[in-house]
C-alpha cells in the first residue's frame, strides 16, 4: 500500500476583496480598501496547485463559500429582497456587508484539523471543522466547510466527520493553521503537535496583550480526544505571546513541519526546549530534525513581511524535500539569503520553488495557508471524490471557468451592487456541477 499527503487548495472565490478584516494580520490591514482581483487571486491559486502536479504531487481542491452570506444579514435586521438587504446594509452597517462578503474560505489550512488514519484509534481519517469564533466572517463558515469535506471525503468506511467545537471563544479553534504532524513516513504513526495561543479557562498562564490568541489549549485538547488520538500521539505546544504581538496570528505564520522536519523560528513557541524535548520522546526511533531560524539571521518582522514559515514543505517523489515560497521570500533579502543557505544545511530540505500567489498574500495568506494538508494511502485517495482532484483537464476546466465568471477588479463600494449577487450563485451553481458536490451551498437547499 501506498501513502502520501495531498494538499487540498482553496480555490479563490469570486468576492476575493480587500477588507481588512482581520485584526492581528498585519498584511490584512495594511491593504484594506484597495480594490482587488478575484480573477487574477483565483488563477494564482490554481496555477499552484498545477505546479504541484507537475512536481509529481497529488493535488486537491476544495470549493468557496457563498458569499455574500444573505442568510446572516437577514438574521441581522436586515430584510426585503437580496437588492433591499444589500442596500440597507451598505448604509447602515457597511463593515457588517464586507464581513459578509468575506472571502477567507480561500485559506483552507483554517477550514479543518485532520488527523490521519496511521494516528486515531479507529483507523479512519478525521475531520473537524473549525468554529474560527474570534473573527467574526470567518465564524460564518464551518457548517458549509463540512458540507464540502463530507462531499470531498464522502466514505464511512475511511473518513470520519465531526461537528466544530462549540462557538464560543473558550473554544476557539483555527484549524490546521495550528497542527503540524511530523512523522517518519506518512504511513506510520506519527506526533500531532497542537499549538495554541492561551488556556482559557486558566486565565494565570501566558497570554498575548496586543492581539488575540485565536487558537486555545481547551480547543487543542477537544479535537485530539475527538479524533481518538493517545498521549502518545499528541502534544500541546504554546506560541509565544510575544510574536502573537507582533502579527503572528497562526502558528503556520512562525512554524512548519513534514515528515521528520520542523523549521520554526527561534521565538515561536514558549519554553522551546521542554515542549521540543517532549516531540523527540513522542517520535521515538529515527532521525528528526529540528531546523530553528535565528532572530540575527531573520527577524521576527522579515518572517510576517516575507511569510518565510507559511511555506508548504513538501516530500518529492524523489524522497528529497522542497519548500514552496511565496516570491516575496525571494524579494526580501535577509529571508532569500537564509533559504539559499537551508539548502547547504544537510537537511531533507534539498530545494526552493517560489510561487506568485500576491493576491493572497496582499490579504495575510501565503502558500500554507491556502491548502488543507491529508495524509492518505491510495485505498483512502480512491475513496475521495475524484472530480475534486487536480489534473491537466480539471485545471483547464477551472481555468475557464474562472474566466468566464470572475471580475478582474473589485472594491468595497461593488459590494453594494445585486448584481454580484446573481453572479457569484452562477458560478457557484457551475462549480458544484464540475466538482460533484451536490447542494452544499444555502442558495441551493
Amino acid at each position: 500500500m501506498k501513502h502520501f499527503e495531498v494538499n487540498f487548495d482553496g480555490l479563490v472565490g469570486p468576492t476575493h476583496n480587500y477588507a481588512g478584516l482581520s485584526y492581528g494580520n498585519v498584511a490584512s490591514q495594511s491593504n484594506a480598501k484597495e480594490a482587488s482581483n478575484p480573477k487574477e487571486a483565483a488563477k494564482q491559486g490554481l496555477r499552484k496547485m498545477k505546479a504541484l502536479t507537475e512536481l509529481g504531487m497529488v493535488q486537491g481542491v476544495l470549493a468557496p463559500q457563498e458569499r455574500p452570506d444573505l442568510a446572516t444579514l437577514r438574521r441581522l435586521g436586515f430584510s426585503g429582497n437580496d437588492a433591499s438587504v444589500l442596500a440597507q446594509a451598505a448604509k447602515q452597517a457597511p463593515a457588517v456587508l464586507a464581513a459578509c462578503y468575506s472571502a477567507s474560505s480561500m485559506w483552507t489550512a483554517n477550514a479543518a484539523t485532520v488527523s490521519p488514519s496511521a494516528d486515531t484509534q479507529d483507523g479512519r481519517i478525521h475531520f473537524t471543522p473549525a468554529n474560527l469564533t474570534n473573527k467574526f466572517h470567518r465564524s460564518l463558515e464551518p457548517e458549509v466547510t463540512g458540507r464540502i469535506l463530507r462531499a470531498v471525503f464522502n466514505n464511512d468506511r475511511h473518513f470520519c466527520h465531526h461537528q466544530h467545537l462549540p462557538e464560543n471563544d473558550h473554544f476557539g479553534d483555527e484549524g490546521a493553521a495550528n497542527h503540524t504532524r511530523l512523522c517518519r513516513a506518512y504511513g506510520e504513526a506519527g506526533v500531532e503537535l497542537f499549538v495554541y495561543g492561551r488556556s482559557a479557562f486558566d486565565v494565570s498562564q501566558p497570554a498575548p496583550k496586543r492581539y488575540p490568541a485565536r487558537q486555545t489549549l481547551e480547543a487543542s485538547q477537544a479535537i485530539a480526544r475527538l479524533h481518538g488520538l493517545g498521549d502518545e500521539s499528541a502534544v500541546f505546544i504554546q506560541q509565544n505571546p510575544e510574536v502573537i504581538d507582533q502579527g503572528v496570528f497562526h502558528n503556520d505564520v512562525i512554524a512548519v513541519g513534514n515528515q521528520n522536519v520542523l523549521f520554526f523560528h527561534q521565538q515561536a513557541f514558549l519554553n522551546t526546549a521542554s515542549a521540543l524535548a517532549e516531540v523527540r520522546a513522542k517520535f521515538g526511533e529515527g532521525e528528526l530534525h529540528f531546523v530553528e531560524v535565528p532572530t540575527a539571521e531573520v527577524s521576527v518582522q522579515d518572517a510576517v513581511k516575507s511569510y518565510l514559515f507559511n511555506t508548504q514543505i513538501l516530500t518529492l517523489p524523489s524522497g528529497e524535500m522542497a519548500i514552496i515560497a511565496p516570491t516575496e521570500c525571494r524579494d526580501n533579502p535577509a529571508v532569500s539569503a537564509y533559504l539559499a543557505k537551508l539548502v547547504t544545511l544537510g537537511t531533507p530540505i534539498k530545494g526552493v520553488h517560489f510561487m506568485d500567489v500576491k493576491q493572497s498574500m496582499r490579504n495575510g495568506g501565503g502558500p500554507a495557508c491556502l491548502r488543507l494538508r491529508v495524509a492518505m494511502n491510495d485505498a483512502e485517495l480512491a475513496a475521495v471524490n475524484p472530480a475534486c482532484l487536480i489534473n491537466d483537464s480539471q485545471f483547464a476546466r477551472l481555468d475557464l471557468w474562472v474566466e468566464k465568471h470572475y471580475r478582474d477588479s473589485l472594491a468595497l463600494d461593488d459590494l453594494r451592487d445585486p448584481s454580484l449577487v446573481l453572479e457569484t450563485r452562477a458560478a457557484l451553481d457551475e462549480l458544484t456541477q464540475i466538482l460533484k458536490l451536490g447542494s452544499v451551498y444555502p442558495f441551493q437547499r
